[in-house]
């Protein structure tokens, strides 16, 4: 058992023994349908802190000689596979987390940078350990490890599984070393799209949060099947926790599933499969609290960095994601790294293939994803302190003093005044562009509210609901919306379907909001009601 060639199952069974396991073996049952095919070349890329350390310690544990893990996976998903049996621990298997030989690389005196030695490093470190396993194998000499692993498969038909982790942190860690870069690829292609490679690769799987880098318009390593944050089909299920599975964990521990849906929901692949972050519903759990844990783990100064970028309608797209909205994003021109950067699009695909905005295939649009990120986001620009920010938070702080005083003239101009000032963005059609507009105007509410859309309430669903945080005393508010129609329908909608009275645990004042856009005058209108919920419902 070595530290890179076969290292054995404890990784994987440390992660068994958390508090918190979700079975996502069946990822392995499509590894075992591809092995040793012309499609065994596999590349998943995630956000941080998504799982994909875990999901290689468990391929690594699941192929890797030189250990028994016939135990770890009894009763999980993959034991059911036909080939479960067939390829347990039966592969000499290559893993690497390629973070780790950054760590350990230092200037080594030849004027090599600290990208460049981690190279280096990485080669030299499993090169030994191949010595000693296939001894007088290699010849001896300064071998690549491409070359090492062909002269070991013409000497004794040896194949191997290579599982690169954190594959893509040469460009993400070390972004302005271009020649490292150069060299890091041609090495790949050394590894994983060569002749000889083709002879000692069994599977490739690698993992990180860019995709592979692209030169001009085609993949650097082409022979690849990526499955990314754009298009994770059909692994979607493995991007994070699936609906199913994180209701079944809330369930167990007693936490409310709407939580956690408006909290850490929102990336949907497929056919309508939701994806939670995983890091954040464990930790909601364990902590018995609902918060946001994945923006901890990197400061939004990250962030804040991209959008601040000088690209045309990026601010003001932000801010209109910011409120609700979705914007048209052209994933394909991305190059895949984090300085290659030409239009808006390029930085809100990054932001796409970093988790900080969700990406809806069909329609071709991103969006903040749930209220985690959207807090996130929220400290960024605040944080940046954009002309554009600044004026709509003291434009919102009047509009909420007029709701509340039940001044729907000051209402209805408050709207009027944020729709022309953010035509360049807000493009009225329906009653959901019109939605974005009154959330973009409520904008600073978030201190005292927590924002729902589409709430199920009474005999239908609520537009907009505004629920007052725990320790509030302002006034919950159910917004209605109407299209070419009437305030007074929208809240005699609210009335007869009763909104306000199924507000879950609410009780309190209630305001009716009812909001009509007229298309020929091209104003607002608004009406409000107040009402008071008493007792539970």
């Amino acid at each position: 058992m070595g530290i890179y060639l076969n290292p054995g199952n404890t990784g994987f069974a440390r992660v068994l023994n958390s508090q918190i396991y979700v079975d996502k073996t069946g990822i392995l049952g499509y590894l075992n349908s591809v092995i040793d095919t012309e499609q065994c070349y596999v590349c998943v890329s995630r956000p941080r802190r998504f799982g994909k350390s875990i999901t290689a310690e468990m391929i690594t544990a699941y192929y890797g000689a030189g250990c028994d893990s016939t135990g770890l996976f009894r009763g999980l998903k993959i034991s059911a596979n036909p080939g479960f049996t067939r390829h347990l621990n039966q592969y000499n298997v290559i893993y690497a987390d390629m973070n780790d030989f950054r760590n350990k690389s230092l200037m080594d005196g030849q004027g090599h940078t600290k990208a460049m030695e981690s190279i280096c490093l990485f080669q030299k470190e499993i090169i030994r350990e191949l010595r000693k396993q296939f001894p007088n194998q290699i010849e001896e000499g300064e071998y690549g490890l491409p070359s090492a692993l062909t002269q070991i498969y013409q000497k004794s038909g040896v194949q191997f599984i290579i599982i690169l982790d954190e594959w893509d942190a040469v460009f993400r860690e070390d972004k302005m070393e271009i020649e490292a870069q150069e060299a890091y690829i041609n090495l790949l292609r050394g590894l994983f799209k060569s002749a000889n490679s083709r002879k000692f690769i069994k599977l490739a799987y690698l993992t990180g949060i860019l995709p592979i880098k692209k030169y001009g318009t085609q993949s650097a390593l082409n022979n690849f099947d990526e499955f990314t944050m754009v298009m994770p089909e059909p692994l979607e299920e493995y991007v994070g926790f699936t609906e199913k599975e994180v209701m079944a964990l809330y369930e167990e521990y007693g936490l409310e599933y709407g939580k956690a849906k408006y909290w850490y929901d929102g990336y949907v692949f497929g056919d309508g499969i939701h994806v939670f972050n995983p890091k954040s519903v464990v930790d909601s759990i364990r902590r018995n609290r609902f918060a946001s844990y994945w923006t901890r783990t990197e400061t939004y100064e990250s962030l804040k960095g991209y959008i601040n970028i000088d690209f045309s309608g990026l601010r003001e797209t932000v801010v209109c994601m910011i409120a609700g909205g979705r914007c048209k994003v052209n994933p394909d021109k991305f190059q895949n790294d984090i300085t290659t950067f030409h239009d808006r699009d390029d930085i809100l695909t990054l932001l796409i293939h970093l988790g900080y905005l969700a990406y809806d295939f069909e329609a071709k649009e991103a969006y903040i994803p749930n209220e985690e990120v959207k807090g996130e986001f929220r400290n960024a620009v605040e944080g940046s302190r954009w002309d554009i920010v600044g004026k709509l938070i003291e434009e919102s702080e009047k509009l909420l003093q007029a709701t509340w005083r039940l001044d729907c003239e000051a209402v209805a101009e408050g709207l009027d005044r944020v729709h022309m000032e953010n035509t360049s963005i807000l493009s009225y059609h329906d009653e959901n562009s019109l939605s974005c507009v009154v959330s973009l105007a409520y904008y600073s509410a978030v201190r005292e509210y927590v924002l729902f859309r589409e709430m199920p309430a009474g005999k239908g669903y609520a537009d907009i609901v505004f629920l007052p945080k725990q320790h509030s005393v302002k006034p919950a508010m159910v917004v209605e919306l109407k299209w070419d129609a009437s305030v007074e329908g929208a809240v005699s909608q609210m009335k007869e379907k009763q909104y306000g009275n199924n507000l879950k645990n609410y009780t309190g004042k209630i305001l009716l909001v009812g909001v009509n856009y007229d298309k020929k005058t091209k104003n607002h209108q608004c009406l409000i009601e107040e009402m008071e919920k008493t007792g539970q419902k």
